[in-house]
Parts: C-alpha cells; structure tokens; sequence
C-alpha cells in the first residue's frame, strides 16, 4: 500500500510540473490515450519530440523525461502503443506484448506514425522532430528510422536493435543516435554487429556511444544497482547519454 501511495504521488509530482495533459487518438477502432507536454517556454524552432516508453508503457520515467524535455523547450508526446484497455499488468505480459509488436513492425510503425501526427497537431513545426525511446521504445526510435518517418533524427536508450533478416534494407534518411550500456546482456553481441552493418549498408548517418558498467535499462532509476540482475541504474550513464541527446538536438535541429 505504502509503494503505491509513493507511486501515485510521483505521478502527480510529474503531471503537475510537466503540464501534461491526456490526448486521446485511436487506431481504427482501438482507443490510444498519451500524454502531451507543452513547455512554458517554446524554442524558437517549436522543435518536437515524440518519447516511446519502455515496454511497460506509460511509466514515471517517461513522464519524469518529458517534463524535462518541457524544460527544455521542447514540445513533447509520449506515445500509447499499446492501448488504454491494453495496459500490462506484469514483466511477463509486457514481454509478451512488447515482442508481438517487435514481430509485427508494421504496426509498431503505424502506431508510431499515429502518435508523431498528434505531436505536430500539438504545434510541433513538422520539419523540427525527433523520436526517442528507452528500452522497448529504443527499439521503435530505431524503427522509426527504418520507415523513414518524417522526422530529423532517432535516439535509442538502451534499445533493442534486432530485426529479421529476410528484411531488405532501405537507405536510411534519420540520423540515428544509439546509447548503449556496455554490459547489456539482453543485446547480444551478433545483434550489435548486425546493426551496425545494416547502417553501413543503409548508408545511415548514424553514431554509437556504449557506457561503462552498464547494462541494460541504466537510465530508469527503479531499476536498482545491481547489475548482476541484468537491468540496473547507472547515474553517470544515464547523465552522460542525456547531455549526448541534447547535443544530438543541437545538431539536428539547427
């Protein structure tokens, strides 16, 4: 009882200084319900962001970020990929929801597609935005990039970087940034190295940057400090991949 309570009063602490507010969208006949955070101060390119959460959808780190993204000036949209009656209760269940639309890209892609629209409906200038994401979501920023969404750049957190191979590989339009723990358990080697080799082959411009002593998930504070569990927190690396995202805005949105 005692988390919970602690839960929803982090909640209400972000939604308070974010300013966010529920926008409902849908996908034909399935209901999406995400959160827009309009900042005080709006940069003078009204840049947007659209923010893909973790596979457990909607979480306190996606709203912390936004908030910050707010900060920042940055008009903000935090995705429903899922659905509101569609919410997993368990690891297990956003495994095996999160891997259904790992599986079916298409429609990962479409409800990309869906929530980048309701972030330029919001006031985003369309030629100003980028994707990003953490974990499950860092996987969607990088399919972002394979739709070629119409968007300046993509940043992975800590994201899955598989795909099937019978996939032909397009030329690549976004610049692709890609922050990685360094000891991440749950992104095999050989899933790296094909990456790398299709954004070679994309003829992406793109960048990798791995952190040290990190594995998956460092830049969710809930995660705890144990990297032997293989999703930890990792403070040095989640300020350090920020402050790279920010220098990846600069860059993509001058």
């Amino acid at each position: 009882m005692k988390n919970l309570f602690v839960s929803m009063f982090l909640m209400t602490i972000f939604a308070s200084s974010a300013q966010l507010k529920t926008v409902t969208y849908s996908d034909e006949s399935q209901k999406l319900e995400g959160l827009l955070s309009n900042p005080k101060k709006i940069n003078s390119r009204k840049a947007g962001v659209l923010l893909l959460p973790a596979w457990m959808g909607i979480d306190n780190n996606a709203k912390e970020n936004a908030a910050e993204l707010a900060k920042m000036g940055y008009i903000t949209f935090v995705a429903d990929i899922y659905g509101v009656d569609k919410r997993p209760s368990s690891q297990k269940q956003a495994g095996e929801m999160s891997g259904y639309f790992k599986k079916n890209y298409l429609e990962y892609q479409k409800r990309i597609q869906l929530a980048l629209d309701q972030l330029i409906k919001a006031g985003a200038n369309p030629d100003k935005i980028a994707v990003i994401g953490y974990c499950f979501g860092g996987t969607g920023a990088v399919e972002a990039a394979r739709s070629n969404l119409k968007v300046n750049g993509v940043v992975s957190f800590h994201g899955g970087l598989s795909r099937d191979a019978s996939r032909t590989t397009e030329k690549i339009n976004p610049k692709v940034l890609v922050l990685h723990g360094a000891d991440d358990m749950y992104v095999p080697e050989a899933d790296v190295k094909a990456f790398q080799d299709e954004m070679r082959t994309a003829k992406a411009d793109w960048q990798m940057v791995y952190y040290a002593n990190s594995v998956h998930g460092f830049t969710h504070k809930d995660a705890g400090s144990d990297n032997s569990k293989g999703m930890a927190y990792n403070e040095k690396a989640a300020k350090r991949s920020w402050i790279a995202m920010s220098d990846f805005f600069n860059e993509i949105f001058q």
